[in-house]
This record gives C-alpha cells, sequence and structure tokens, in this order.
C-alpha cells in the first residue's frame, strides 16, 4: 500500500525538499504540492492523499484553517502533519482542536519525517512529548477554554489513569510498563474511553485531559 501526499509550503525550498525526500521511498508517493492553503484545500479536494503536509503559517489561507476544511471535507480520510518550528509554538493547541494528527518540526532529519508520515498515514496521532506535552500544557493554561463537553464520571479510574498518561505524552507500550500491565489491555482502556468520551484520537484525548484539568500545566507527575 504507496501512502499519498500532499505536500504544502509556501518556502519553495523547504516544498521541495520534503517532497524530494518522500518520493525516495517505495511506500510513499507525493500525488501533489500546494504554495499556500487554498491550494492545499483544493489539491486535497482533488487528489484525496492519505496525508496533507501541512506548513502552519502560509499566505492566503494558514495551515491551522486548511487542515480544519480538509479533515472535515474527506471525514477524517485525510490525515493533516503539521509543519512547525519552536518559535510557531503558540499555534499547536489551535492545530490540535482543528483535527491534526500530528507535527513535525521544520528542521526534522529524514527518518523523523519518514516515521511521522507513516504513524499519522497508519491512523495514529504523533503526540511528541517534546514538542505537543509542554506545548499544549502552556498554552492550554493560557487561555480560556470553553467548558468541556464532558466529565470523566463515565470513566473508570484505570481509564482516567490512561487518560492522563496519554496527554503526558506516553506510548502504549510506556504507559503497559507504568501501569504494570499488557499492551492488549492498554489498546482496550484506550478503545473504551475513547467511545465513551467520543474521542477521534490521541490528540483530541488529550486537548480533553486539560480541558477537564486532570493534568495541569507545568506539572508533568510522576
Amino acid at each position: 500500500m504507496v501512502i499519498r501526499v500532499l505536500v504544502a509550503d509556501d518556502q519553495a525550498v523547504v516544498r521541495t525538499a520534503f517532497s524530494g525526500l518522500l518520493n525516495t521511498q517505495d511506500d510513499i508517493e507525493v500525488v501533489g504540492e500546494a504554495e499556500d492553503g487554498e491550494q492545499a484545500v483544493a489539491g486535497a479536494a482533488e487528489l484525496r492523499p492519505d496525508v496533507a503536509l501541512l506548513d502552519i503559517r502560509m499566505p492566503r489561507l494558514g495551515g491551522i484553517d486548511a487542515a480544519r476544511e480538509i479533515v472535515a471535507a474527506s471525514n477524517g480520510a485525510t490525515r493533516a502533519l503539521m509543519l512547525t518550528t519552536f518559535g510557531l509554538d503558540e499555534y499547536v493547541y489551535d492545530a490540535l482542536t482543528a483535527g491534526a494528527s500530528g507535527f513535525l518540526l521544520k528542521d526534522a532529519t529524514f527518518p523523523e519525517l519518514l516515521h511521522a508520515v507513516r504513524v499519522v498515514a497508519g491512523g495514529h496521532a504523533l503526540l511528541a512529548p517534546e514538542i505537543t506535552g509542554r506545548l499544549i500544557a502552556e498554552f492550554a493554561r493560557q487561555r480560556v477554554s470553553a467548558p468541556p463537553k464532558g466529565s470523566i464520571e463515565g470513566l473508570t479510574a484505570r481509564e482516567a489513569e490512561v487518560l492522563v498518561l496519554i496527554a503526558r505524552g506516553l506510548s502504549n507500550a510506556d504507559i503497559a510498563d507504568r501501569l504494570t500491565i499488557t499492551d492488549h489491555t492498554v489498546k482496550t482502556h484506550i478503545n473504551r474511553l475513547f467511545a465513551k468520551m467520543g474521542l477521534r484520537d490521541r490528540a483530541q484525548a488529550v486537548i480533553l485531559a486539560y480541558e477537564l484539568g486532570l493534568v495541569v500545566a507545568g506539572n508533568s507527575g510522576p
């Protein structure tokens, strides 16, 4: 199965470099490029890529608004992977709420780029702790969030614990090790809490955990 990718960045050098690197792989094909958000939305509608690699800051239509339109129009079939730099971290929370599945730093290595595209294409969220955990905590603390739609009343103690660990950036394997349970049990807890809370992926789980106050900014816990 070949992963179809759309690359959108207003910097031609970055766009060309990422496209060239991705096209060296047998399982990845760059089906289109865009130099702004409007082109990205139009291209995604026409080409229906598996992954849209979007720069957060682009002219005419920003990457966040483009991600929101692309994810909604494709009913989640096209996953949005955002390109960001630490100088633009204030946009990370907005990108998550828009439906982005993960983040990639512009100075990422070749292996990191390939890993990010494959993870997101596989239907998973790419939530590297150094990018999202710290950033979401900080900017969720700074903003006044709307009252969360749900509560944790329907979750078991273990499911709530798993939700907190997801928000802290732990992988399934890390959670299994922390709680001394099997990977299969972790997946079962995650599936149940996602169903109960109406969550699409780990990105939404992170947002919910911070909005409910289960994770406090600046405190990563034990």
